[in-house]
């Protein structure tokens, strides 16, 4: 832990087919070029039938993967909710360790569990495709709330004009949305192809960090997401512990039908399952 702490973390999401993996390896390599050393804690979706993830982050960053100063680890989501793999925080602190100054945090896309990554980073960037953004159907989208800055991806040839246009329509949105401290969410365009407006973004955020570190927010955030962290890892440990009871593993299976049999309700099986783990092992 002393030697944690000295990066800037920054979240990024966005749907599907968004460009997330050309944007990385676009945006870390213009970090990187400014004396920075960068790790890349991608999460790729695993099947909900086999299980399994394709974890082929790398291949889609030729040229990030073999810069030295630059390290990308893609891990499965598996059943962690969040778009974040379950062991991303212990992760993050090890890049930190190891004297990784830039952190990104690529989540598997936008759900309604996906704004757990703005619980552990710094700053929250949203990836949007030109034409995805009417007003009303911002406001719906509670991920827009978290965002500390939305950048509309793929503005150019002929689909730079429809960029512009979805970025007024995502700045009206945004005015309509209540934001609370010292930072008005900023919405921009760029074209991880041809690699423009990443040097804009690097700045943005940049900035994000001065004024936040300034107002005192920055450590403020951090101490919040680590007490929110401890409570949430007590919850896993407990339920693991449960779990693992031996009363509780040999009782679980009759709970259980008796439950799909509505002779018992819900609540009275998890308090006699309750019960069982607390009797000496």
């Amino acid at each position: 832990m002393p030697h944690t702490g000295g990066s800037i973390r920054v979240g990024i999401s966005g749907v599907p087919g968004v460009g997330k993996s050309t944007f990385i390896e676009a945006f870390g390599s213009q970090v990187i070029e400014q004396g920075h050393r960068l790790a890349v804690l991608a999460v790729d979706p695993s099947s909900p039938v086999a299980g399994g993830s394709i974890l082929g982050d790398k291949t889609r960053m030729e040229t990030l993967s073999r810069a030295d100063a630059a390290f990308i680890r893609p891990s499965p989501a598996g059943r962690a909710l969040g778009g974040v793999a379950a062991k991303t925080r212990e992760s993050l602190l090890l890049c930190e360790a190891a004297g990784f100054d830039v952190i990104l945090v690529e989540t598997v896309g936008v759900g309604q569990s996906e704004h757990q990554v703005a619980s552990m980073v710094d700053f929250f960037l949203l990836l949007m495709l030109p034409g995805g953004g009417d007003e009303l159907q911002g406001i719906k989208k509670g991920i827009l709330e978290l965002a500390d800055a939305i950048v509309v991806n793929k503005a150019d040839g002929a689909s730079e004009s429809m960029a512009r246009i979805t970025q007024q329509h995502y700045r009206a949105a945004m005015s309509l949305l209540s934001h609370d401290g010292f930072w008005e969410p900023q919405v921009m365009t760029c074209s991880a192809l041809n690699g423009l407006g990443l040097e804009a973004i690097w700045e943005m955020i940049a900035q994000y960090a001065d004024l936040a570190r300034a107002q005192g927010a920055f450590e403020q955030a951090r101490a919040d997401q680590n007490l929110t962290w401890m409570h949430q890892l007590i919850d896993e440990l407990l339920r693991a512990s449960v779990s693992s009871h031996p009363s509780v593993q040999s009782a679980m299976a009759d709970v259980e039908a008796e439950v799909r049999q509505a002779k018992t309700t819900p609540l009275a099986a998890a308090q006699s399952i309750l019960a069982l783990s607390r009797q000496p092992v």
